[in-house]
């Protein structure tokens, strides 16, 4: 199964040191029964697309939680056992946990499958995204639509041997 673990580019620093993502538990994101409702598609690219997309959101506010954190969001893909990844039943079907997956134990970097990152140019907007994230989640239509600004950046594909670039 593959899922999107988010981070910061200083998390991905740390899993590249580390030769892991962890410690465990980890959240990530990955094609949910409550993701493939709320998407209403079969089309598992784009499935997996709106997983990427929802960890996306996740490295932001980790982003937000940091001041000292990078204005770049960072996902990675990983491959891992389909038992691996539990959903929460309990909270499945919640807006703010769709696609949302618990990894117990931390996962070895070289099961990586790529590493998506923001481009330089994207962080103007995600740096004013990070700041209006508390705003838009109380309903400010401003603020969200400054955090939808990030999300219209694109996030780029790099192989696992280029984290040391990504991070250097």
């Amino acid at each position: 199964m593959r899922v999107y673990v988010p981070l910061t580019l200083s998390g991905l620093a740390a899993a590249h040191r580390a030769g892991e993502i962890g410690p465990g538990p980890l959240t990530a994101y990955a094609v949910t029964p409550a993701l493939r409702e709320w998407y209403v598609s079969d089309d598992i690219e784009e499935l997996e697309y709106a997983a990427l997309n929802r960890a996306a959101s996740a490295s932001l506010r980790m982003i937000a939680q940091n001041p000292d954190a990078v204005r770049r969001r960072v996902v990675v893909a990983v491959e891992v056992p389909d038992n691996a990844a539990v959903a929460d039943p309990d909270h499945s079907f919640d807006p703010s946990s769709l696609g949302e997956v618990r990894i117990a134990a931390p996962v070895a970097l070289a099961k990586a499958a790529a590493v998506h990152v923001d481009a330089d140019d994207a962080t103007k907007d995600v740096t004013a995204a990070a700041a209006a994230l508390g705003a838009a989640d109380l309903g400010d239509d401003d603020a969200q639509f400054t955090v939808d600004g990030a999300e219209d950046h694109e996030l780029l594909w790099f192989g696992i041997q280029e984290i040391p670039n990504l991070i250097g």
